[in-house]
């Protein structure tokens, strides 16, 4: 048992959650392994942002139990571990003063403390994972000159400076152009793959998501599917899952588009 207990990021039982008297999420369980790059899927108003809410401890659990790292949320304390770049990012205020350096810089408030300054070596691993989102030649930018693709990588960064074992990502290619998606999704590979970090994608992107992602969650109040890419991509009933026609288009991997 303990060896299994180990090999999870995340472990969800029984979870339910309602707003007023209305059910959001019902009896959810899931199981999360490190070093898996699970896509979470479901239609608007599917629970999919109430559950992120609850895995980062945003709302309390009103029943059921969020193991994170095999402790129990209410005692998990270790918040450093799990990076979030929420759907948010993209609609970033433009005119806000701070350069690619400062923006990704925040991401380290948590470790260093807001008022205390970068040591050289924080100031490295903001260069490091500037450099890992491919965006060192913007690092003196203001934000509010890059594109939206460009801005999401430096939400990115922001995320992995404080070197999350976990990165949580909220529908974060939204308003993206279809190049850019591309760029994006292998990025994502990359650091799931090569720096073994265990990725959570909300997305409505499902076509270009099942070239990438291991995982696939399907999520609408109740789990109605949760199993790797392969069988999910041969699981033809998903029209009834979201309650209209769904058609699985799956694209090659030279091709970006939705």
């Amino acid at each position: 048992m303990n060896e299994s207990e180990t090999n999870n990021a995340v472990l969800i039982n029984n979870l339910s959650f309602q707003y007023g008297n209305q059910n959001v999420l019902e009896n959810v369980s899931l199981q999360i392994k490190k070093g898996s790059f699970l896509g979470l899927v479901g239609p608007n108003g599917s629970g999919k942002s109430t559950l992120i809410k609850l895995i980062l401890g945003l709302i309390p659990l009103q029943s059921g139990e969020i193991t994170l790292f095999d402790q129990r949320i209410s005692k998990f304390k270790q918040w450093e571990r799990i990076g979030f770049v929420s759907q948010k990012a993209n609609s970033f205020n433009s005119g806000f003063p701070a350069t690619v350096f400062e923006v990704v810089s925040m991401g380290l408030y948590g470790k260093v403390g807001l008022m205390r300054f970068l040591n050289r070596k924080h100031k490295q691993l903001v260069r490091d994972v500037i450099e890992q989102v491919g965006m060192t030649e913007y690092i003196h930018k203001n934000i509010g000159e890059l594109s939206g693709g460009q801005q999401q990588r430096v939400f990115i960064a922001r995320a992995l400076v404080s070197e999350p074992e976990l990165l949580i990502l909220d529908e974060p290619t939204v308003g993206v152009d279809a190049a850019s998606v591309k760029q994006f999704y292998d990025m994502l590979d990359h650091l799931n793959r090569d720096n073994g970090i265990t990725l959570i994608l909300v997305t409505h992107d499902i076509g270009v998501m099942t070239d990438h992602v291991t995982d696939v969650a399907c999520l609408n109040k109740t789990l109605h599917f949760h199993g790797n890419t392969a069988d999910f991509e041969a699981n033809q009933d998903l029209s009834s899952f979201y309650g209209h026609d769904v058609h699985l288009v799956t694209h090659n991997h030279h091709h970006g588009g939705h």
